[in-house]
């Protein structure tokens, strides 16, 4: 497989997914007159989908700019990817159950549903630390641009998201809130790795 195939099967798994998150949307049950009141009871599923959103538009960005960096990809680093692929499909399930969740109101559901976000998000990113690591042994993959980079040293950007999704599902056995500070935390430091990389590769 070419550089040019993954990276077009890639956008098209994150283009169906976005489609995927979007479909969370349907029409509310309502009573003929209070239309208007039903769509404001769907506010947790407009909050989830615009987090999930910018962490999945986030994420395509990396993957874009990190691989188009690249000179050549191999059999093992398809894998990789392919797995990465995975880990960031099943955003979808923790976003519908933190939006049903938040709207039933029920703290122990609210709990589980945020864990199991927190734990996808984990996932994803230790998935990101491997494909780091992996690069990082193989450098007949890089481009001079990526091996004249400071790129190294954003290496452990990932760990640091793993740690701060670690934070949320700690915090969340304790206290929800802070619980879902730290998923957000977590979620905003992927922008500001994606800057990070951007910048070390030369990109505005």
């Amino acid at each position: 497989m070419t550089k040019d195939r993954l990276l077009a099967f890639s956008d098209g798994v994150f283009a169906i997914l976005i489609t995927i998150l979007v479909l969370e949307f349907t029409v509310p049950s309502f009573k003929s007159g209070h239309l208007l009141t039903a769509m404001f009871h769907q506010w947790p599923i407009l909050i989830a989908y615009i987090v999930s959103y910018f962490y999945v538009g986030t994420l395509w960005l990396f993957h874009h700019d990190y691989f188009n960096a690249l000179k050549a990809i191999n059999r093992n680093l398809n894998l990789i990817n392919l797995l990465m692929l995975f880990t960031i499909t099943l955003i979808n399930y923790p976003m519908a159950l933190v939006a049903d969740t938040l709207s039933r109101g029920n703290l122990n559901d609210i709990r589980v549903a945020f864990i199991t976000y927190d734990l996808v998000a984990l996932i994803i990113s230790f998935m990101f630390y491997v494909l780091y690591s992996y690069i990082g042994k193989h450098h007949e993959l890089k481009s001079n641009r990526m091996e004249n980079s400071a790129f190294a040293k954003n290496k452990y950007d990932p760990l640091v998201s793993v740690s701060l999704y670690i934070l949320a599902i700690i915090s969340s056995l304790f206290f929800v809130p802070l619980g879902a500070f730290f998923l957000l935390a977590g979620i905003g430091f992927h922008f500001v790795a994606y800057l990070r990389l951007s910048n070390v590769l030369g990109h505005r």
